[in-house]
């Protein structure tokens, strides 16, 4: 699977929005409105995953409410593909099956719908989200995807915030493709 250069890197990361003390003080929030609203960015970044994943046979694109809906979706028309949300409770109109988490203080929870793979025998699927973080989310959005007897192929982002450790411990269980890594 392709991988981009770093001049490439370079040049997506020169269009996301450093915000600071957000949402709270202390947070330097990465705000991918900006490479969104790039036309020529945007597009090149759908162009690298559709190449990096037109040959994968997959059979499903899962994205992570809510900027992987965005990343995802699109990737899912681009591939000719099924888009499946995950979501937090209570969001999705059908029956669902859910899978909680650790946060550093509490339990949260997400969900999909239980026909979200329409019975597919070990369906291929690929897991799309904006950044990954501390990792709960997506450790968790990766189980369920498993629990459901689907055949993770990787997970996706297009940021990694190294420092914060998440995609080291996702990578312990599951394969993973960072975009960018800051």
């Amino acid at each position: 699977m392709k991988k981009l250069s770093v001049a490439d890197k370079d040049y997506l990361l020169s269009t996301i929005r450093d915000v600071k003390d957000f949402p709270k003080p202390g947070i330097l929030f990465k705000d991918i409105t900006t490479l969104l609203n790039d036309k020529k960015a945007f597009k090149f970044l759908m162009d690298h995953l559709e190449d990096r994943y037109k040959d994968e046979n997959l059979d499903f694109i899962v994205g992570i409410e809510s900027r992987g809906f965005i990343l995802g979706a699109a990737l899912a028309s681009k591939l000719d593909l099924p888009f499946v949300p995950v979501r937090k409770p209570h969001k999705l109109p059908y029956i669902t099956i859910s899978q909680k988490y650790s946060l550093e203080y509490g339990v949260d929870e997400i969900e999909m719908h239980v026909d979200a793979f329409r019975d597919l025998k070990d369906p291929r699927v690929l897991l799309v989200d904006d950044l990954i973080a501390t990792g709960g989310t997506a450790i968790a959005a990766c189980d369920l995807i498993a629990n459901v007897g689907a055949n993770l192929v990787e997970a996706c982002f297009l940021i990694d915030l190294l420092e914060l450790g998440g995609s080291k411990n996702l990578k312990t269980r599951y394969q993973i493709y960072s975009i960018l890594e800051v």
